[in-house]
């Protein structure tokens, strides 16, 4: 019987589920909503968790016991011990024994960016957090959530969106496509009516999906939309620079970077500034688009937990069927 790995990447907005066998074969994959605890709580994780599991399982004609090993990307992991002996444990009754293990899911875009290989990935969906690997040694930085910062972080970028539209609707900023983006996407009557519209009852990942609307006027040509994202590259480029020095890579050692997220679904605006940054720090940066997506990515990780990492050919085999992604949902 074929090995199966188990990939699961939690996120603010849904939750991607994959079994990929030891060929580099996906067999099945699922989607589910948000596993964001602070947001879902426990209880609602384990909802989304039961969900997956049980459509994939059905999809691959298998039960769990047939899973070799999984790996779990949960959004928020390790921000909260109590939390994250419930999230460690939460698994193993779903799947009826313990052939897992539960991360933070920056490691899935790290590991599905670079296909496993020693490098930085830089998350930019409903958060942003940086994450690396290089010969054994781990780092991350950022990551700390919207009230401490996820600078560069879809949400970050429709906060700073929403702010430029209250400074041209009172004059502060000249009027550009971002003030039309807003007030027609929200409709918006009155400029002010935006404090009612958001103020109340709105989620963290629906106020990051704003950032399209920031990203659609950066594409027009609006001045004050092309300011924030290359702030929010500056931001992430900073991260970067924060992961590399923990790594220790040498001075002139070649750094591998990628990214994903659905902010990088902006393309040209944030990953021209982003590329310009880095490049402004240092020579060795290696720019590179993403290999595979984040949730084939916590596949790639549980097949190197279980001591069965994935050949180059499977690696080959998976490449031909999933195109490269440079992101998902902008809130992401």
């Amino acid at each position: 019987m074929h090995s199966l790995f188990l990939g699961v990447d939690g996120g603010g907005t849904k939750t991607d589920f994959v079994l990929v066998d030891g060929e580099g074969r996906v067999v099945a994959t699922a989607e589910g909503p948000s596993s964001y605890h602070p947001q879902v709580g426990i209880a609602g994780v384990r909802e989304v968790l039961a969900g997956g599991l049980a459509s994939l399982f059905r999809q691959a004609a298998i039960d769990s016991g047939a899973i070799t090993y999984g790996f779990f990307g949960l959004p928020a992991y390790g921000e909260d011990s109590e939390a994250q002996l419930s999230l460690d444990a939460m698994p193993a009754p779903l799947l009826g024994h313990d052939r897992y293990r539960c991360g933070n899911d920056m490691i899935c875009g790290w590991s599905g960016s670079l296909a496993g290989a020693d490098g930085i990935n830089i998350v930019a969906g409903t958060g942003s957090i940086g994450y690396g690997e290089r010969r054994g040694r781990t780092a991350r930085a950022g990551g700390w959530g919207e009230l401490f910062g996820d600078e560069g972080s879809a949400y970050w970028v429709a906060v700073q969106g929403l702010n430029a539209f209250t400074r041209m609707s009172d004059g502060r900023l000249p009027v550009g496509p971002l003030y039309t983006a807003f007030k027609t996407s929200l409709g918006l009557r009155e400029d002010l009516e935006l404090c009612a519209k958001l103020t109340h009852a709105n989620s963290r990942d629906s106020i990051a999906a704003l950032s399209q609307l920031v990203a659609r006027a950066a594409h027009a040509g609006d001045s004050s939309a092309i300011g924030i994202f290359t702030r929010a590259a500056q931001e992430l480029a900073g991260v970067v620079a924060a992961v590399r020095q923990r790594l220790k890579f040498e001075r002139d050692e070649p750094v591998p970077v990628s990214y994903s997220g659905g902010l990088f679904n902006a393309e040209a605006v944030i990953l021209e500034p982003l590329k310009h940054e880095l490049e402004a720090m240092s020579g060795n940066y290696r720019l590179q688009p993403p290999i595979f997506p984040p949730s084939i990515g916590a596949a790639i990780y549980a097949a190197r937990l279980a001591g069965q990492p994935l050949c180059v050919a499977a690696l080959h085999a998976l490449s031909d069927r999933n195109a490269p992604v440079a992101g998902r949902d902008a809130s992401r």
